[in-house]
């Protein structure tokens, strides 16, 4: 008799005890499997020329962000202005255009800023797949070598920039003067 009370008892306990641990887990940290690795290979056309092809060997060379943005996600454009302020201090920025439509993001572009050195262009989110693209916006920290060496799930802040990103940045800055002296 003892059982049938004690079973459903601890079965109770134990969901309870997994349900507060993951109430206490951020969702924005979700550990990428491709940090520590290279970018992803892709093939897109260029989102202001269909007949310029983009790939990642185009972030090699220097350590550089990559920003997966859309013009329907509103979180992407309340980002924005932290990106301008990064491309502005001399940080270069990618940007992949997800599952978006070409026009509007053209004319989106057009009438703000655009923070981008280059601009990918994935309609279908293949890339965005390969890449392990969650939801929009999404920040990758390439080295020079097209490692990715941090990924961010959600929107960028002050506090991220200061505490993670920038510090980071002039860590692999460093790392790459190095390796070239």
């Amino acid at each position: 008799m003892r059982w049938r009370i004690l079973v459903p008892l601890v079965a109770i306990v134990t969901l309870l005890g997994v349900l507060l641990l993951g109430l206490g887990l951020n969702g924005r940290e979700l550990p990428s499997p491709l940090v520590g690795k290279p970018a992803p290979a892709f093939t897109l056309t260029a989102l202001a020329d269909p007949e310029t092809r983009l790939t990642e060997a185009d972030y090699l060379g220097e350590v550089a962000l990559v920003n997966v943005w859309a013009t329907w996600c509103s979180t992407c454009r309340a980002e924005k202005p932290l990106l301008m302020e990064l491309a502005r201090a001399g940080i270069p920025i990618h940007g992949i255009n997800y599952r978006d439509e070409r026009e509007a993001a053209l004319r989106y572009l057009e009438i703000s800023d655009n923070p981008y050195r280059t601009i990918a262009f994935d309609p279908e989110g293949d890339a965005g797949m390969e890449w392990g693209v969650y939801a929009t916006p999404e920040t990758y920290l390439l080295d020079a070598e097209g490692v990715i060496r941090y990924k961010r799930t959600g929107p960028l802040s002050r506090e991220l920039l200061r505490d993670e990103v920038l510090p980071l940045i002039e860590a692999l800055r460093a790392e790459q003067r190095e390796a070239a002296s």
